[in-house]
């Protein structure tokens, strides 16, 4: 066993340094990488400590920080429901359930789907709208599995399949996430590490019948011709997290947690995550977050959401309930609310 941990542990350190060579450029690439809807968190406690504790987060609340939390898991099936109003009236509903085959490790199935309202159909015959609407249907599937390999050693991986559909376009992918979590750090208990390397996978391509035009030559010897725009492709939003986070017992019915963590991106400047909990007898969580994204020299480019908050309450009612809320300030837009609610079995 000791051997097969020594073996991971160095795998995942020689993948983590190769991607971050790839991430290095990130701040010169802003704004580059499509399938946005990666980004959405779905998870409340997540949000509310601002992607921070990913060195310590469990259950399905992992499945969109770091998959190796899922591993945490200590119910044999748990459920999570999760909603965002997000921005410009666009939300996101999540959905997932988990099952825990003890040392078999854990696997998990995942819906995420993205509403975007009814949007005015426009031609340039008709700019202000035919009278029709249509709305994009932008769907992600996601498969996860995440085991202890000792009592301080968790990993864990998620496979999506991303589906982005405008009127009679569309593009699909394919991403992965791989994560870590290593309990203990340097003996201490409470201290613990994570690493997650997210959304990596090929370029997606949007096709369909939407992208063909008609094309007439001026003496129309040859008639009406057919051709198809070659949209461009597109890369994922991918990144490479690394985290801490330190856990205190204040009393036997006080707890306190303080996180941070570093995320490097191939899309947008680094961003740097500070959180803190405060939790009463397992069962009050108070919450709250900040990241700092570094500035582009010339001032172009600016933070767009800020500080970050949330409370948590968990009730036994025949079954044990967590009900979350987060909340996320914008700049440029109305705040984030989330809400999830999970069950465990």
């Amino acid at each position: 066993m000791n051997k097969k941990i020594t073996y991971f542990l160095t795998v995942l350190l020689f993948g983590t340094v190769m991607f971050s060579e790839a991430f290095a450029g990130g701040g010169k690439r802003n704004g580059t990488a499509g399938a946005q809807e990666l980004l959405i968190p779905s998870s409340a406690s997540g949000l509310a400590l601002n992607g921070s504790n990913l060195s310590n987060i469990s259950g399905l609340d992992a499945v969109f920080y770091n998959p190796a939390g899922f591993g945490g898991t200590h119910a044999s099936t748990e459920a999570m429901f999760s909603h965002l109003n997000y921005i410009a009236d666009i939300s996101m509903s999540f959905a997932a359930i988990g099952v825990n085959f003890s040392e078999l490790g854990s696997l998990a199935f995942s819906l995420r789907t993205v509403s975007f309202g009814d949007i005015p159909i426009t031609t340039v015959d008709n700019p202000y709208g035919t009278g029709s609407t249509f709305s994009p249907a932008y769907v992600t599937l996601g498969l996860t599995y995440a085991n202890s390999l000792t009592d301080r050693i968790r990993v864990g991986i998620n496979l999506k399949l991303v589906s982005e559909k405008i009127m009679r376009t569309g593009a699909t992918g394919f991403a992965f996430d791989a994560g870590i979590q290593y309990q203990g750090l340097a003996g201490l208990d409470g201290f613990n590490f994570g690493i997650a390397l997210k959304n990596l996978g090929p370029q997606m391509k949007f096709s369909g019948p939407d992208l063909i035009r008609t094309a007439s030559e001026a003496d129309a010897k040859r008639g009406t011709n057919y051709y198809t725009i070659d949209a461009a492709s597109f890369e994922l939003p991918s990144s490479l997290e690394l985290g801490l986070s330190y856990a205190y017992n204040l009393s036997s019915a006080y707890k306190m947690t303080v996180s941070s963590a570093f995320q490097n991106n191939n899309f947008a400047n680094d961003e740097y995550k500070f959180g803190y909990e405060f939790v009463y007898d397992d069962m009050l969580f108070l919450r709250g977050g900040y990241a700092y994204m570094g500035e582009a020299t010339d001032d172009t480019y600016q933070q767009f959401f800020g500080v970050t908050a949330g409370i948590g309450l968990k009730v036994n009612i025949g079954l044990e309930m967590v009900v979350d809320y987060a909340y996320r300030a914008a700049k440029f837009s109305e705040s984030n609310h989330l809400i999830g609610v999970k069950f465990n079995f």
